[in-house]
């Protein structure tokens, strides 16, 4: 691979790649993201804690702005080693354009989550697997159109969500690259590299497909299986750090704030990042537990970010070459801290009773208005639609009755799964008291 290419400011489907005396393409991708309908839906969709009602814990909102800012320091500081590695480069970027890229395909990087964060993905993937409504359906499709529908995976449908032409986005290949965090589909042979961290997942679906192939081949990632798998774009590994930094460190703080892990505990765990800038003594001038928590995440993120850009720039070549493939958080030297604060996250904040009861009420919700909403519009695809199927489809946006109208079996699975996983988690919540009968209209 090399970067004149990875670094594409071309936009897939349009003519737009002319420069602005303001703005650069990627930053115009920043800001087009930034007033999209599925990045404004993140502010009331579950980040760890689903519906809370505290007001300094995040949602998905604050974590992706966090982790664009945190993205586009990344970018920078990595793009000028990059830059000054590959002098050709300074014709037609600087290293704000690589910041600006890794900035806004972090800002992008949660927008195909579903209501109720992973709970969500995992009703909709169960709904398919096991309720008699969908499970009819795995003969009447494509296997790998059925292995799409029983893996819902946010990150093919926020792949899907930039490339819809109706939200206008029309992003360029580099963001649309660097955004690509599992870049493969669904469903591969036995044979295909199950060790790369980037093949863990997967990252469009098959109505997306050859708009994925088109981008691989405008940026020249390397296939690892012919049109269905390929390496990562190398500012991927920068954006799944940003990702990786940001939770780390803010949710430990979150959960120091609500009080499921103590703050001497959070303290000792960010201090074995920090090592030798940890001052107690400045520490304890600082008057609330807020301040102390704020002064010690912003530490924690810059040495975090100091350590990533080392690594991505000492592993620059086989990153091009597509012989790495591990999160940058794995080969830094507070990678052990990393996995501490991991241990204490999941034993104290990921599995609190808090958690699991909100979880528990998303699967529930995620499955009924799965089961209202799809059993109408596969029941009224194979002409058996019922008078109430007839009302619900009725009640959904005109903008989704039109893209069910002529549509296939699985594009119409697809459209009610773009309506239903597009929800905050509290218009979910509403919807389904309407439709199972539990609330009535004002």
């Amino acid at each position: 691979m090399n970067w004149q290419q990875l670094l594409s400011s071309t936009r897939p489907g349009t003519r737009d790649t002319g420069g602005h005396i303001t703005r650069s393409e990627f930053e115009k991708d920043y800001d087009r993201i930034t007033f999209s309908t599925p990045f404004r839906s993140l502010q009331d969709k579950t980040q760890v804690f689903p519906l809370p009602e505290e007001d300094f814990v995040h949602n998905r909102l604050t974590h992706s702005l966090e982790v664009a800012s945190v993205g586009r320091s990344l970018g920078k500081l990595a793009g000028e080693q990059v830059i000054a590695q590959n002098p050709e480069l300074k014709e037609i970027v600087g290293p704000g354009d690589i910041g600006a890229i890794v900035s806004a395909a972090a800002l992008a990087h949660d927008v195909g989550n579903p209501p109720f964060g992973h709970s969500g993905e995992g009703a909709i993937s169960e709904f398919f697997k096991q309720h008699p409504v969908a499970v009819g359906l795995k003969t009447k499709l494509g296997l790998e159109e059925w292995t799409d529908l029983i893996n819902f995976e946010g990150n093919a449908q926020g792949f899907r969500l930039l490339n819809q032409k109706h939200q206008g986005l029309q992003l360029t290949s580099a963001t649309l690259g660097a955004f690509s965090k599992y870049p493969r589909q669904s469903l591969l042979s036995d044979e295909h590299d199950k060790e790369r961290k980037s093949q863990k997942k997967f990252g469009y679906f098959q109505s997306e497909k050859h708009i994925f192939q088109d981008l691989a081949k405008e940026l020249g990632l390397v296939e690892l299986s012919e049109g269905r798998a390929w390496v990562r774009h190398p500012l991927t590994f920068l954006v799944e750090a940003a990702d990786d930094i940001c939770y780390h460190i803010i949710d430990l703080e979150d959960g120091c704030t609500l009080g499921l892990v103590s703050f001497e505990e959070t303290v000792d765990l960010i201090k074995g990042i920090i090592a030798d800038r940890f001052d107690q003594e400045k520490l304890d001038a600082l008057p609330t537990m807020n301040e102390k928590l704020a002064i010690l995440r912003a530490l924690a993120i810059n040495e975090l970010i100091a350590q990533c850009v080392v690594a991505f720039n000492a592993n620059e070549e086989d990153i091009l070459e597509g012989n790495f493939d591990r999160a940058l958080t794995e080969v830094i030297p507070a990678t052990g801290q990393l996995n501490k604060i991991s241990e204490v996250s999941i034993r104290k904040i990921y599995r609190a009773r808090i958690v699991f009861e909100k979880e528990v009420a998303g699967f529930e919700i995620m499955s009924g208005l799965l089961e209202v909403i799809l059993g109408a519009v596969v029941r009224r695809y194979n002409n058996f639609a019922t008078a109430k199927d007839k009302t619900v489809i009725r009640l959904l946006p005109e903008t989704i009755q039109q893209s069910l109208k002529g549509g296939s079996l699985y594009q119409n699975c697809r459209t009610v799964l773009d309506f239903i996983a597009g929800m905050t988690d509290s218009r979910a919540l509403t919807l389904f008291r309407k439709l199972k009968g539990m609330s009535m209209p004002a």
